[in-house]
């Protein structure tokens, strides 16, 4: 039988070798039980949060994982600002003006714009992790309203709990699609330089960027996008 600390020193071995998780930095605690693997702490980014649960979940006895961990925030907000900040994104959004949005708001669900039933989003903010729920009309569309969530400086966490229309098949052409979308909504993302393929949940990026800034922020919107569990970025800096 397989012992919870041979499980727990095989994943941190593997975190302690992986520099987007920096351990040093951002302590990260395990424990195993059951086949399930708890994995708690703070990190830096989203991508050392999905690259961390990743290598969580790779040994053999991992049936499961319970995923507490929370990105250091951009800017200290509290939940109802972050609440707000994320009903104002989708209703702003020109892709939801068909949507209903509603919010939690002292325990209780209020409306925030009402438009029709048929497709609805639901928002909730505890602690900083943001939980989405509704009906969108397709996958681009819940993932296009957890990456405007997560873009909300106070976020923590996204839990994108939207349902859909249809199970639709998922496929890559509809996922390069969206983050070409995501990388042209962000002004610090010249999106016209920058190609994007994607096979299995890898993307590449490549093109030009200007500052080692707008590198990072290319990087950073693919990571955000529900779907994308690995990024290989070649965008090269147009000064050197």
């Amino acid at each position: 039988m397989i012992r919870e600390d041979e499980v727990v020193g095989t994943i941190r071995a593997a975190l302690e070798r992986e520099p987007r998780v920096n351990l040093h930095n951002h302590p990260i605690e395990l424990s195993f039980a059951d086949g399930v693997v708890t994995i708690s702490g703070e990190v830096g980014g989203i991508a050392a949060k999905k690259i961390a649960l990743t290598i969580a979940a790779k040994p053999s006895p991992v049936s499961g994982i319970v995923d507490r961990l929370r990105v250091e925030p951009s800017e200290p907000m509290e939940d109802g600002a972050i609440r707000d900040h994320v009903c104002n994104a989708l209703t702003s959004e020109p892709a939801f003006l068909s949507y209903s949005v509603r919010a939690l708001v002292k325990q209780a669900m209020e409306p925030v714009r009402s438009v029709q039933e048929e497709r609805y989003f639901e928002v909730e903010v505890d602690n900083g992790v943001v939980v989405l729920n509704g009906v969108a009309e397709s996958i681009s569309h819940k993932r296009l309203a957890g990456v405007l969530s997560w873009w909300v400086p106070g976020s923590r966490d996204v839990v994108n709990g939207i349902d859909l229309f249809s199970n639709a098949e998922e496929q890559d052409e509809e996922l390069v699609d969206l983050i070409r979308i995501v990388l042209e909504k962000d002004p610090l993302v010249n999106a016209s330089q920058i190609t994007v393929h994607s096979r299995d949940g890898v993307v590449t990026i490549e093109g030009t960027v200007p500052t080692p800034n707008n590198k990072r922020a290319a990087e950073s919107d693919v990571w955000y996008v529900l779907g994308v569990n690995e990024v290989v970025n070649k965008l090269v800096l147009t000064g050197l």
